[in-house]
C-alpha cells in the first residue's frame, strides 16, 4: 500500500491513507514489514460514514493544494463494516476516485471478516499478495499466537503486540498446529 502511495505521489499527485480505528497497532500510523511508517490521513470508526468524511477531505486537501484528491487507499480493510465496504464502492464508481483496499480474508480460525467477505462480493478486482508459511509452500492462514503458543479460540479481533502474534501458514501447518490430522 505504501508503494502504491509512493508511485501516485511521484506523479505529483494527492492520495488519501486511511486505516480502521481498531487497528491500534502503529496508532495513526500504517507500519509495513518492511520498516517503513506512514501517518494516515484519517482513522475510520466503526460508525462512520466512509464516503462523507472522505468527501471532506477532499474538500480540504484541495483548497490546501490545489489538486483533487487521485486514490483513497485503505489498510486493514478487514475491520470496515460492511457499510463502509458499500461506501467505498460508491467513491469509486459515483465520484469516480479509485479505493485500493488492503486486509485479509480470514480470521485465526479461518473466518470470514465482515469487511473482507463484503470486499470479495463487489470488489471491481481482487490481488491476492502471497506470502510463505515457514515450510515454504504458500500461507493461506494467520495463526494466532499468545506468548509463543499457538491458540484457536477466543474473540475475533485481537491486535498484535507485545502478547499477541500471528504467523502466516499453509493449511497443512495450521491444522498441524490445530492437532488436527
Amino acid at each position: 500500500m505504501l508503494q502504491a502511495a509512493h508511485n501516485y505521489e511521484e506523479r505529483d499527485q494527492v492520495v488519501l491513507l486511511a486505516k480502521p480505528a481498531i487497528d491500534t497497532k502503529g496508532a495513526r500510523s500504517i507500519t509495513s514489514r518492511l520498516g517503513v511508517d506512514r501517518e494516515v490521513d484519517f482513522l475510520i470508526t466503526p460508525n462512520v460514514n466512509l464516503r462523507e468524511v472522505f468527501a471532506e477531505l477532499c474538500a480540504t486537501r484541495a483548497s490546501e493544494t490545489g489538486k483533487t484528491v487521485a486514490c483513497l487507499l485503505i489498510d486493514e480493510a478487514q475491520f470496515l463494516t460492511r457499510e463502509q465496504v458499500d461506501q467505498a464502492l460508491e467513491i469509486a464508481v459515483i465520484d469516480g476516485i479509485p479505493v485500493l483496499a488492503y486486509g485479509i480474508r480470514t480470521d485465526f480460525l479461518t473466518h470470514g471478516f465482515p469487511g473482507s467477505l463484503r470486499l470479495l462480493e463487489i470488489a471491481h478486482s481482487l490481488e491476492e499478495l502471497k506470502t510463505i508459511c515457514r515450510c515454504g509452500r504458500k500461507a493461506m492462514f494467520n495463526a494466532r499466537k499468545i506468548n509463543g503458543q499457538f491458540i484457536f479460540d477466543g474473540e475475533q479481533v485481537a491486535i498484535d503486540g507485545t502478547e499477541v502474534t500471528y504467523e502466516s501458514l499453509c493449511p497443512s501447518c495450521y491444522f498441524e498446529e490445530k492437532n488436527i490430522r
